[in-house]
């Protein structure tokens, strides 16, 4: 029984590993690029997802930018959404919902280590006439949820191009 468990779970690893699956990569910033200053506009959805990220894995952040050591710099955040399908009688079916960000990382004497870039993801949210408050509902959950692929994406960028 015990080699069956055994032989089950070293199984599911490998397809797991085969698939592509990997656990959430940790926001590493190296020792020299901390304190982290997160500078954004009011309101950002992405902002708050990088900070506790960031804090979640030991990192200091700082609220006055000339203190800090890296400066990740969010600007240009924006939802837009276009049909994606419709029906016969015109009648929208899908839509297309896209969360896009500006962003760059410099360094305490403004030296650029990361170069300005536009992040832009995309989902396709299925639209049919019922339970409409259901789909708002559906809708912000997706907006929320491309805002963490968005934080996740920058730190994964930011991580690659610091030394």
């Amino acid at each position: 029984m015990r080699r069956r468990t055994f032989s089950g779970v070293v199984g599911a690893l490998a397809w797991l590993s085969g698939c592509g699956f990997r656990l959430r990569a940790r926001a590493e910033i190296p020792l020299q690029y901390r304190p982290v200053s997160i500078e954004a506009p009011a309101g950002s959805a992405v902002a708050p997802i990088i900070r506790a990220r960031l804090l979640t894995t030991g990192v200091t952040i700082s609220e006055d930018p000339a203190a800090a050591r890296l400066r990740l710099h969010l600007s240009g955040e924006r939802r837009a959404a276009r049909v994606a399908a419709v029906d016969l009688n015109g009648k929208t079916l899908a839509w297309e919902l896209h969360d896009l960000i500006d962003f760059e990382a410099l360094g305490p004497d403004g030296k650029v280590l990361l170069p300005r870039q536009t992040l832009d993801i995309s989902r396709i949210f299925d639209n049919p006439d019922i339970e409409v408050l259901g789909k708002q509902l559906e809708q912000a959950q997706i907006y929320e949820d491309l805002a963490a692929e968005l934080a996740d994406r920058i730190l994964m960028r930011l991580r690659a191009a610091l030394p």
